[in-house]
């Protein structure tokens, strides 16, 4: 990469990026400038190649540490892509099959009329498993010494439409059962080490799933929106828009035992504190659904090999026939019965409309709540990370809409006419 960036403004954009990619700079620039980020990072490789790298603002307000190519923060549900990555290394390698029955791997979760349910099923969101009818803290999804109590949970469970039938974002519960179904499915081994040891280590990413406490010194402090301000604009957002996705997230979490509801708040965080997540003890655990760190730069290197068939840098990580179900649509809905938007998944991985994050419907990742993002575009054999400490309240962050915008709308991607 040839041009730097390194500005004066109150929150300073740094970084690197290579010719044709000016515009993708700007954008990330104006946003620290302008107070919409407290701290972020942008990362972006095309066919192997790092050719947007930036940073800036703030790792901490209170103690002014910067923010820094290497600094990492909780990724919310940017996890649910990890673990499906664990999940298509365990199909890969003739451990796991999409079709098959979860029961055949565990056994104990065809109670409660499940027996017949696919992978395929489960992964796709498509299981009427969004919530759980058992209460649960966060403690016990993270205290090995509650693991009986959380099993139970997730076995006991019937679905709440016909498996298959229907598509309702399983928020928390994805996590909870794809972390089970992979320890079943890979004869018992940790997700996040085994993430480590595959995956993350030998492509060079910064991500972990289970973060150890030598890495506690590059976490940043989260600022979620402050309660009024995120009520006010929901309220504000029923009122000019009330057919948008935020005003139907805000009526369904006023409803008592909405699908919203279940979905997004079993385990109930005390105070609702999501920064909880981002903290030592959740950290520390393997929550597959919203616990993994990284920084954008680390994100964005994990994707690598999923962008370009499976290979990067000559070494084949999954087989090209593996991953090529993940560049369709397995599974989609156009009002999903959590969110109320159009969106699918395959095998775990989230498939959005075009041009939330890609013009290409073969691109994949997945978002996390308050604006991360992790994405493979296989068409422009792309990768994607961006990482922030400000979340926004909104189901999808502007913010990372419009650095994804301004990178598919760049000169280096879309070539001037001569």
């Amino acid at each position: 990469m040839k041009s730097k960036l390194n500005n004066r403004a109150p929150a300073p954009a740094q970084g690197q990026f290579a010719d044709g990619y000016a515009s993708v700079a700007k954008v990330f620039a104006n946003q620290l400038a302008s107070g919409q980020e407290v701290g972020a990072g942008f990362t972006v490789y095309r066919r192997g190649e790092c050719v947007v790298d930036l940073w800036g603002g703030l790792a901490d307000v209170a103690t002014r540490r910067a923010w820094k190519r290497d600094t990492r923060i909780v990724l919310f549900s940017v996890t649910k892509g990890f673990a499906a990555m664990a999940l298509h290394l365990l199909a890969d390698r003739g451990q796991l099959e999409w079709d098959a029955a979860v029961a055949d791997y565990w056994p104990g979760f065809g109670r409660g009329g499940k027996t017949a349910m696919t992978v395929a099923t489960l992964l796709g969101h498509r299981g009427g498993l969004a919530s759980l009818d058992a209460a649960l803290t966060l403690e016990d999804c993270t205290n090995p010494e509650r693991a009986a109590v959380l099993l139970e949970a997730l076995e006991a469970q019937a679905p709440a439409w016909t498996p298959g039938q229907r598509q309702g974002y399983h928020a928390i519960t994805f996590g909870l059962y794809a972390r089970e179904l992979f320890e079943r499915a890979s004869g018992g081994l940790d997700m996040g080490e085994f993430l480590r040891a595959e995956l993350f280590e030998p492509l060079g990413s910064d991500v972990h799933l289970g973060t150890p406490s030598s890495e506690d010194g590059y976490i940043a402090t989260l600022y979620p929106p402050a309660a009024p301000a995120r009520v006010l604009n929901m309220v504000s957002n029923a009122v000019i828009a009330p057919q948008s996705t935020e005003a139907w997230v805000f009526k369904q979490f006023l409803t008592r035992n909405s699908a919203m509801r279940g979905a997004f708040l079993n385990p109930q965080l005390p105070g609702n504190d999501v920064t909880l997540y981002n903290q030592a003890p959740a950290r520390r655990s393997v929550l597959a659904w919203a616990s993994a760190t990284g920084s954008a730069h680390g994100v964005a290197r994990a994707y690598l090999p999923f962008a370009s068939q499976g290979a990067f840098d000559a070494k084949r990580y999954l087989k090209a026939e593996t991953l090529s179900p993940a560049y369709g649509r397995q599974g989609w809905s156009d009002h999903d019965m959590v969110l109320q938007k159009p969106l699918g998944w395959s095998n775990g991985f989230l498939k959005e409309e075009r041009h939330v994050f890609s013009p290409h419907p073969e691109s994949f990742g997945h978002a996390g709540m308050g604006g991360a993002l992790g994405w493979a575009d296989p068409v422009e054999q792309l990768t994607i990370g961006y990482a922030m400490n400000r979340m926004d309240w909104r189901v999808r962050s502007p913010r990372v809409m419009a650095l994804c915008r301004a990178l598919y709308d760049s000169e280096a991607l879309v070539p001037r006419a001569l």
